[in-house]
C-alpha cells in the first residue's frame, strides 16, 4: 500500500457556532431501519457490472487539473478571494512557478496525462506563517494545492457546544459523472453541511478555478477542500473548519481512484479525520478489502482520542455487508439509521439498497443528535430525497426533481453531531 499526503494551504475561513442555519438539537437518537434491494452503475472503471452506468467514456471531464495553484504569498493571505485559479500566483515564494504546466488547461482527455508534470519541487516553501518548507515535497503527486485551507485555527469559533453537520454526497448526474448540471450541488446547498464526503468531485474543465467554483458553489468561499490528484473520478472533502493536513491512500482494487483523507481542525480538543470513500461494485469480496486498507491506515495514523468519520458510496448490497463489519472498530453506526420522510433508509436511485453511509467512531457516534431542518426534524440523521421531501421550503435552493435527474445514482446523507467543550 502506497499513501501520499501533503499539507493543505491556509486560507481565510468562517467558523460556525451551534446557532449554524437548520442546526441540530440535542434530543433523543434512534429510528428505523430500510431494506435492501437493486442496481448500481459505478461507469468508468465498473462498466459492464452495473446497469444503468453514468458512461464516463475515459474522458475524465479534466478532473484532475487542480494541482498546483495554492497562492500562499508570504504570510497565507488565502482572505476568501482564493486566488488558486491555475496561474499559481505565489511567485517567488512558491518556488514551483514554470513547472505547473498544468494550470488552466490541463488537457486530461481520459490518459491522466498530467501526473508528473505538476511537480511542486520538494520545496513549497510557505514563507511566512505557514511554513512548512522541504516538508510539503508532492513532486509527481499532482497536487492538489487548491485546498486553500484555513486562515486561523478552529479555537476561534468561540464557546461551545459546537454543531457539526456531515453529509456523505455522490450526487453527480448527467452523463459525464460530475456536478456540472447543478442538481447535486443544490442539494448540497440545501442542507448546509459542515463538513460534506463527495464522489466523483469532477465539474466544468477540471482546472483549479472549475473546482474552486464548485466548492464556493456547494459548500461557500469560506470552505478549504481536498480532492485527490490525477483521479478520473476523484473523492473529496470540503469543510468549513480548517484543514491541517489531507492526502490519499491508494485504494488497490481500483485504477481510476483512491481514498482521500483530511485532519480537520474542529472545535473542541479533538481533531476530526475525515475519509471521503467510494467503494466498488463488483464483489462484497473487493469491498471488504478495500475497507481492510482503509482500517489499517486508521489503526496506525490515527491517536485514539481523535475523531474518525467515514462518508460516501460504499455501493453495499445491506447493512450487515462484511465491509461494514470490517470497519467498525474504527467507524460504524447502528440502527436505528437515517432515513427520509417516508422512513426508508436505502439510498440507491431505486431507494432499495443502502449504498451510502456516514461512520463515525465512537467517541463521535456517541455524539450524534437530530437533524433539524427547518421545521422538520429527523432524529437519527436524513437521508435526503427531494422527491419524498416536504416542504422543500425548509432546503432552499432544492427542487423537486433533483433526486430524480438523469443519471442520479444516490441520495445525499445527513448525520448531526454536538461537539462540547473541552
Amino acid at each position: 500500500m502506497r499513501t501520499r499526503s501533503w499539507l493543505a494551504v491556509p486560507f481565510a475561513l468562517l467558523v460556525l457556532s451551534l446557532a449554524h442555519c437548520g442546526g441540530p438539537v440535542i434530543p433523543d437518537t434512534g429510528g428505523p431501519a430500510g431494506t435492501d434491494a437493486g442496481v448500481h452503475a459505478d461507469a468508468g472503471h465498473d462498466a459492464g457490472t452495473d446497469a444503468g452506468a453514468s458512461v464516463d467514456a475515459g474522458t475524465d471531464a479534466g478532473a484532475t487539473a487542480d494541482a498546483g495553484a495554492g497562492a500562499d504569498a508570504g504570510t497565507n493571505a488565502d482572505a476568501g478571494t482564493n486566488a488558486d485559479a491555475g496561474t499559481n500566483a505565489d511567485a517567488g515564494t512558491n518556488p514551483d512557478a514554470g513547472t505547473n504546466a498544468d494550470a488552466g488547461t490541463n488537457a486530461d482527455a481520459g490518459t491522466n496525462a498530467d501526473a508528473g508534470t505538476n511537480a511542486d519541487a520538494g520545496t513549497n516553501a510557505d514563507a511566512g506563517t505557514n511554513a512548512d518548507a522541504g516538508t510539503n515535497a508532492d513532486a509527481g503527486t499532482n497536487a492538489d494545492a487548491g485546498t486553500d485551507a484555513d486562515a486561523g485555527t478552529s479555537t476561534d469559533a468561540g464557546p461551545g457546544p459546537w454543531a457539526l453537520r456531515i453529509m456523505a454526497a455522490n450526487l453527480t448526474s448527467g452523463n459525464l459523472q460530475s456536478y456540472d448540471p447543478g442538481d447535486g450541488i443544490r442539494l448540497m446547498q440545501g442542507v448546509h453541511a459542515d463538513i460534506y464526503l463527495a464522489q466523483e468531485f469532477n465539474y466544468g474543465n477540471g482546472s483549479a478555478t472549475a473546482v474552486r467554483s464548485l466548492v464556493d458553489a456547494a459548500c461557500g468561499v469560506e470552505c478549504s477542500y481536498f480532492r485527490e490528484a490525477g483521479a478520473q473520478i476523484p473523492n473529496a472533502i470540503m469543510s468549513r473548519y480548517p484543514i491541517l493536513e489531507s492526502g490519499e491512500i491508494d485504494d488497490t482494487q481500483v485504477s481510476n481512484r483512491e481514498f482521500a483523507w483530511a485532519r480537520i481542525d474542529i472545535p473542541g480538543g479533538h481533531t476530526l479525520w475525515a475519509f471521503s470513500v467510494h467503494l466498488l461494485t463488483s464483489s462484497s469480496g473487493t469491498r471488504n478489502t478495500e475497507a481492510g486498507i482503509l482500517k489499517k491506515f486508521i489503526q496506525d495514523n490515527v491517536p485514539p482520542d481523535d475523531y474518525v468519520v467515514i462518508g460516501g458510496d460504499f455501493n453495499t448490497d445491506s447493512r450487515t455487508e462484511a465491509c461494514l463489519n470490517a470497519l467498525s472498530s474504527v467507524a460504524g453506526e447502528s440502527s436505528p439509521y437515517p432515513a427520509d420522510q417516508n422512513g426508508n433508509g436505502n439510498t440507491n436511485a431505486n431507494r432499495n439498497k443502502p449504498y451510502d453511509h456516514v461512520l463515525a467512531s465512537a467517541n463521535l457516534r456517541a455524539l450524534q443528535v437530530a437533524t433539524v431542518l427547518g421545521t422538520s426534524t429527523y432524529a437519527h440523521g436524513l437521508v435526503l430525497d427531494s422527491r419524498v421531501y416536504t416542504p422543500l421550503t425548509d432546503l432552499p435552493p432544492v427542487e423537486k426533481g433533483d433526486s430524480s435527474s438523469s443519471n442520479m445514482q444516490h441520495m445525499g446523507v445527513v448525520k448531526d453531531f454536538v461537539i462540547p467543550a473541552p
